[in-house]
């Protein structure tokens, strides 16, 4: 039988095409947290600005503007991405560590990068929301009121940015 011997949480091996498919379905999240868990949004709106303040609608190009928007993204978040690459990707692949404790690894640089750029009002709403009890420090808030504080903060500073 065509069968890879992958434990899922103790459920048992997972077949190759069940790890195709996982694997295309993660795959197909990847722009999404890149636009999201990124500075990409704020410096895509700054460069709409940017064009529109110059008066031209053709040049640069869409393909341009996204190409220098996504190298500025890297740029900017290469040292996070060094961080979660030591503490999270190196051991993963090594086996020394598992999927679950390499996301719980990889997760604090992400969230310092974020809360860094996150405005306090922002993240305010989204504890409001989503009924979280008021942590004691921010390091405590779960990513769920994290992520979307930060892409709600990244929009209003790009647009006020854009603005100036």
């Amino acid at each position: 039988m065509n069968q890879l011997d992958l434990t899922v949480n103790g459920v048992g091996a997972v077949s190759a095409p069940l790890q195709i498919v996982l694997f295309l379905t993660l795959l197909s999240f990847i722009p999404a947290i890149l636009v999201i868990m990124t500075s990409f949004t704020r410096i895509a709106i700054v460069f709409h600005f940017l064009r529109q303040a110059l008066g031209t609608q053709e040049m640069p190009s869409n393909q341009m503007l996204v190409g220098l928007t996504l190298f500025l993204t890297f740029f900017i978040m290469a040292p996070v991405g060094e961080r979660i690459h030591a503490d999270a990707v190196q051991p993963a692949m090594a086996g020394q560590i598992d999927l679950t404790e390499a996301l719980t690894r990889g997760a604090p640089p992400l969230r310092e990068f974020m809360l860094k750029q996150t405005r306090e009002a922002d993240l305010a709403l989204f504890v409001e929301l989503g009924k979280v009890p008021r942590p004691s420090t921010p390091d405590a808030l779960p990513m769920r009121v994290v992520i979307p504080a930060f892409a709600i903060s990244e929009l209003k500073t790009g647009f006020q940015m854009g603005f100036f």
